[in-house]
């Protein structure tokens, strides 16, 4: 991934938020010269620097056989950026542009096929995703009729080894720029433009982020 120095971000805090909002990821792995890509979600957890992301395929899905180096992408909020927005309306160097935040995660895949793996992830992607819309639905790994759709799965574990945190968020620009882009994207009827928002505006009020 292009990374201008002013976009890279390297609070792993930051990764945090990132995946707990964004957790649909898009999973690339690269097969005789070609890549696949699968788009799935993802249980995210961080010990101290450690990252792994768990999840699974469908078998059938030619991925579940690709165990070994992977990219896992996961793609935060974006939005449109006039330049007509900005305070300095004279430079010629103001062209439209777009804010974003992205990480790329490399790593090493590790799949499984146990029914107890397989049972226990699909209990904590259930229970996460049901607590978020104030449902209780349960993987009931008693009942057989749902342990034999865990033979229709292949799950994993990500080991990531990089990261790379991409937020481009007007960085390049005079803080009067930023704070306007910032209102504007708030001002729009788009929850990523008003996602970008907020991030810049964290961003501005860190101590080393003024002119």
């Amino acid at each position: 991934m292009y990374l201008p120095r002013a976009f890279a971000e390297t609070d792993l805090g930051a990764l945090d938020r990132l995946a707990d909002a964004y957790d649909f990821a898009t999973l690339i792995t690269v097969r005789d010269d070609a890549p696949t890509v699968s788009h799935l979600p993802l249980l995210y957890r961080r010990d101290g620097e450690q990252v792994e992301l768990r999840g699974h395929w469908a078998r059938p899905n030619p991925q579940a056989r690709h165990a070994g180096p992977a990219l896992a992408i996961l793609q935060g909020p974006h939005a449109y950026v006039s330049p007509g927005w900005y305070t300095d309306k004279e430079s010629a160097a103001r062209v439209p542009t777009w804010n974003y935040a992205i990480a790329h995660l490399h790593g090493e895949l590790h799949t499984f096929e146990d029914e107890a793996g397989l049972a226990q992830l699909v209990d904590d992607l259930s229970a996460h995703h049901e607590g978020r819309i104030g449902s209780d639905w349960r993987f009931e790994v008693e009942r057989e009729e749902l342990r034999r759709q865990l033979r229709g799965i292949v799950g994993f574990r990500f080991k990531v080894e990089r990261i790379t945190l991409k937020f481009k968020l007007s960085q390049n620009h005079p803080l009067a720029n930023r704070e306007n882009v910032a209102t504007q994207l708030q001002a729009q009827d788009r929850d990523d433009s008003r996602a970008v928002a907020a991030l810049m505006r964290e961003r501005m009020a860190l101590p080393s982020s003024g002119d």
